[in-house]
């Protein structure tokens, strides 16, 4: 998939514009100190090519960038930075769950102005400032997944102002069991697992903790609240930044534990993907999950009658929706007995995974997600063809 670092370097189009620039250089929006850009360097270099440009948040945040025509811009997450986490939020400690409406504002503006400023001078962004938008708005992402036929968890439309209509609207709704999210978390930040049985029989499983004056904390650790008086409350100070309600959906088992996939999408194609296992209804890694097997999740679905490709189809058909983003992570929701496949979640910065190699047959084998994504970029395999203009 890489190729060698005396060939001629193909121009690669930029999405938005009629030209086409030649991947020369690469450059990272990042922050240094994350492995997340460290990791991206390591591929670069590896690769052959001269060590990345880093371009750190807090100075973009303060104006302080510019590109170079030809240029492969990486733009990564902003997350795991005190200083950059109070910029986008003002938030005080960076575990707060609070604040994630006025993130999204300033991120997402943060997001135009460097995509814009890339593409004005002829270098190729690796994400599309509107495509990423969405994917921070689980409810323009389950909306814009849904109208293009992907599978995705039956949800409530429109604002859901507090408990009282919570409830409300999730008995109209058939909805006993549902995951609470806000819009513009990620992470699982204050995502909660809810069970509704009956007045005053509620139980919401969530890494959210309360202190006593009522603000909102990130835990590592994953409890469960069984007063209504205490889940109301949560729910209420999670409102006001937008919540997305979606029906839980029981999933697929593995040695026990709940089951899910993250498949990793590099230009268009199923690349990378891992088996995320728990005895919470979250999978996260950094709340407990374990990475499962997937040889054995390939023989229960085929067991069921599929195969492992359904799933990597269905991940492909969710990053389709986003085509002028190289790389996304999507969460691929395997019902129980591995019979059939929703999608949770996709991902704008959800290649994290070290040490994973590619699928066979992918064109990745061998490579992590980085150097996936950088031979994709070097060799003009991303936009694909749909998404690319003709000089003027």
């Amino acid at each position: 998939m890489s190729p060698s670092p005396n060939s001629t370097t193909p121009a690669v189009a930029v999405p938005g514009t009629r030209f086409a620039v030649p991947v020369t250089r690469f450059a990272v929006v990042g922050n240094p100190e994350n492995r997340r850009t460290t990791l991206f360097a390591a591929a670069v270099r590896a690769a052959g090519h001269a060590a990345p440009r880093v371009l750190a948040w807090h100075d973009v945040l303060h104006g302080r960038f510019a590109f170079t025509p030809g240029e492969f811009v990486r733009i990564d997450s902003p997350g795991e930075n005190a200083d950059v986490d109070r910029l986008l939020r003002d938030a005080d400690d960076p575990s707060r769950v609070e604040g994630t409406a006025l993130w999204y504002h300033r991120f997402t503006a943060a997001l135009r102005e460097v995509t814009g400023a890339a593409r004005r001078v002829g270098a190729a962004p690796s994400a599309d400032a509107e495509d990423v938008a969405v994917m921070f708005d689980k409810r323009l992402c389950h909306a814009r997944l849904a109208a293009a036929g992907v599978p995705v968890p039956p949800a409530l439309t429109g604002p859901v102002g507090g408990w009282e209509e919570l409830r409300r609207r999730l008995a109209d709704a058939g909805m006993s069991r549902a995951f609470v999210k806000p819009a513009h978390g990620s992470s699982a930040s204050g995502v909660m697992a809810l069970t509704v049985a009956g007045p005053g029989r509620v139980r919401a499983t969530t890494s959210v903790e309360s202190a006593p004056d009522g603000r909102l904390f990130n835990s590592l650790r994953v409890r469960q609240y069984t007063s209504e008086r205490e889940v109301a409350a949560l729910v209420d100070a999670l409102a006001p930044d937008g919540l997305h309600v979606e029906r839980w959906l029981p999933k697929a088992a593995q040695a026990g534990r709940a089951a899910d996939l993250r498949v990793v999408v590099v230009a268009g194609r199923a690349t990378h993907a891992v088996v995320r296992t728990s005895r919470h209804p979250m999978t996260n890694l950094h709340l407990g999950g374990a990475r499962g097997d997937l040889d054995a999740a390939r023989e229960a679905i085929a067991g069921a009658g599929g195969s492992l490709g359904d799933a990597l189809e269905t991940a492909e058909r969710a990053a389709a929706c986003f085509p002028g983003t190289l790389c996304v992570g999507v969460d691929v929701l395997p019902g129980t007995g591995w019979r059939r496949f929703a999608v949770g979640e996709v991902n704008a910065f959800g290649d994290l995974l070290p040490g994973l190699t590619g699928l066979p047959g992918s064109g990745a084998e061998g490579l992590d997600t980085y150097a996936a994504q950088v031979a994709a970029a070097a060799s003009g395999a991303w936009p694909p063809h749909s998404a690319r203009g003709t000089a003027s």
